[in-house]
């Protein structure tokens, strides 16, 4: 799975198993990052949404629909991408760092919680969900 450094990246898979990603941390960034290689597109997050994001499902305490848009797109009410980008998360909005890619919280964080053992995913084509471990 890979130890999640530049030179040793995890390599996920989306939910629903369409498209395979590479991410790792990198903590010499402020604030710290999680770096997304999607393709030749590259989504960078604060590193701190693995943890947050593993609290609020703990909080909500069954399935979460997943809901994964663009920057561009409405989020869906209730979903992770919905908080992803909420007022109302720990760092009070966007988790995504870079304009114009910031969304997509809920199609590549649930695969690196999920590796990570911190959270179970769906993998159907369509409208997955994940929930705390």
């Amino acid at each position: 799975m890979g130890s999640g450094t530049k030179d040793d990246p995890w390599e996920l898979r989306t939910p629903p198993g369409t498209g395979d990603y590479t991410m790792y941390r990198d903590d010499d960034t402020d604030p710290p990052q999680l770096v997304c290689q999607v393709g030749s597109t590259r989504l960078l997050y604060d590193a701190r949404v693995v943890e947050d994001l593993h609290a609020w499902l703990r909080e909500q305490g069954d399935w979460v629909p997943l809901g994964s848009a663009d920057e561009q797109k409405p989020a869906k009410e209730g979903t992770v991408e919905a908080w992803g980008r909420s007022a109302d998360n720990p760092v009070g909005g966007w988790y995504g760092l870079r304009k114009g890619y910031r969304g997509r919280v809920g199609m590549y964080l649930p695969p690196l919680l999920e590796a990570l053992g911190l959270a179970e995913v769906e993998h159907q084509p369509r409208n997955n969900r994940m929930r705390a471990l």
